[in-house]
């Protein structure tokens, strides 16, 4: 009814996004990650949020409950004895949610126990929520929007992140998961040193990441992150790195019992290492492995978010690839056609990427009329997209098409001047 008092507790839940029903699903799944033994009903939440005060959690329920919120029990509004009053720790500290007993001085103890041991502002679940969410984002912005927007709302995550870790107070369970996300991030600004011609940026960005996410002991975000050094080193012609980052994703994707789609990723990496190379019989090795973990990508259970750009488009690509390097375009064009066909719609920049390189190599295979027509689609596909990469390969294909005496040739490098120009990619 109006004006009834709303518990500390259901301000917390409703704060971190969750139902009455979602939320004791969600303390059970965090039980069995932390590996405590403590299980919830809807009843019991509903007693909790209802009554004052509220029936204390048994200690198994109060080690979930502080690692969710990221606040002492007492701080939900629970009436909580001295001996399991919990201490609020520094993010920096290593090991599990922190719990002192009182056995001296319990009172002055107590009195201290809400104190943060380093100023600044408690971060709690519903704080990891969002920064994930916006975190998560950046998959979308880059995919529609370019890696220039994306690597500017990077940015301002980066900020709330880094002040966070330095300068907050809250359990190991949180300050683990803004590390985790940190190292994401650092993986995200990698690739868009990578999109910008930045290569020396991306490959230190790579290194943070690596670090970070070694800190965090994750080895499959160590993959993703080898993943996108693989294309940094190709571009600084360090063709040992690249083949060493491959060898190394393998490792870890054994070690961590990675699904089909991430060794698919894998295997197209290593197809582009030894496309790169002028190993053929390397590449085609490898694309056979690529074929072979997408045939049985959909057994997976779960796919890292990093990893859902790829499928067959990416295999039919990578293919492409290896015949162009090999000079032989006519070969290339099918496998373009289907890579073009497949992509889907939410990847807008690859798509319109994807469409460049089919207008590249129907221009090398001396179809010029198709290959402009490919262009004005490509153009038409990468409005408003901030790349710098898609733009490069748009002016490589400008410079190409201007040695070519046709009327489609002229008009079609026209409109890429005017596109260009006028700033619309």
């Amino acid at each position: 009814m109006a004006g009834k008092t709303i518990s500390k507790l259901t301000r917390l839940r409703r704060a971190a996004g969750y139902t009455q029903a979602s939320f004791v699903a969600a303390l059970i799944e965090e039980a069995a990650r932390l590996g405590v033994a403590a299980s919830l009903s809807e009843r019991q939440l509903r007693r909790w949020e209802r009554e004052t005060p509220p029936p204390l959690p048994h200690p198994g329920q109060q080690a979930v409950l502080e690692a969710m919120f990221g606040v002492p029990l007492a701080e939900m509004g629970f009436d909580v004895p001295k001996h399991r009053v919990t201490v609020a720790m520094p993010i920096s500290d290593a090991g599990e949610v922190k719990r002192r007993t009182f056995v001296a001085d319990a009172g002055a103890l107590a009195a201290a126990t809400l104190v943060p041991v380093r100023p600044g502002p408690r971060i709690g679940m519903s704080d990891i929520t969002r920064l994930r969410s916006r975190l998560d984002g950046l998959y979308q912005t880059d995919h529609t929007a370019g890696s220039v927007p994306a690597m500017a709302q990077a940015g301002r995550i980066d900020g709330e992140i880094t002040d966070a870790l330095g300068a907050a107070s809250c359990t190991s369970r949180i300050g683990r998961e803004l590390q985790t996300m940190l190292a994401e991030l650092h993986g995200h600004r990698a690739w868009y040193g990578y999109d910008g011609g930045r290569i020396d940026q991306g490959r230190a960005a790579c290194m943070e990441a690596l670090a970070a996410a070694q800190l965090v002991d994750n080895p499959v975000l160590q993959i993703s992150v080898l993943e996108t050094l693989v294309l940094l080193a190709i571009k600084a012609e360090r063709a040992w790195e690249a083949a060493s980052a491959v060898e190394n994703a393998y490792r870890l994707a054994t070690r961590a019992g990675a699904g089909h789609t991430v060794h698919l990723v894998i295997a197209l990496r290593d197809a582009n290492v030894a496309t790169h190379a002028g190993d053929l019989s390397g590449a085609r090795r490898a694309l056979s492995r690529a074929v072979r973990h997408q045939g049985r990508a959909d057994t997976d259970a779960e796919v890292p978010k990093w990893a859902r750009f790829v499928g067959p488009f990416e295999v039919d690509y990578a293919t492409a690839d290896m015949y162009v390097r090999a000079e032989q375009p006519k070969q290339a064009v099918p496998f373009l056609r289907a890579a073009v066909r497949g992509i889907g719609g939410d990847l807008a920049r690859n798509s319109a990427s994807y469409r460049v390189k089919l207008a590249d190599v129907l221009l090398a295979a001396g179809e010029v009329d198709e290959a402009c027509v490919e262009m004005g689609a490509a153009l038409d596909a990468s409005g408003g997209i901030a790349s710098p990469r898609l733009l490069g390969k748009i002016r490589g294909f400008q410079r190409a098409v201007a040695r070519v005496d046709s009327i489609a040739a002229r008009e079609c490098g026209e409109r890429i001047r005017e596109t260009v120009r006028g700033g619309t990619t």
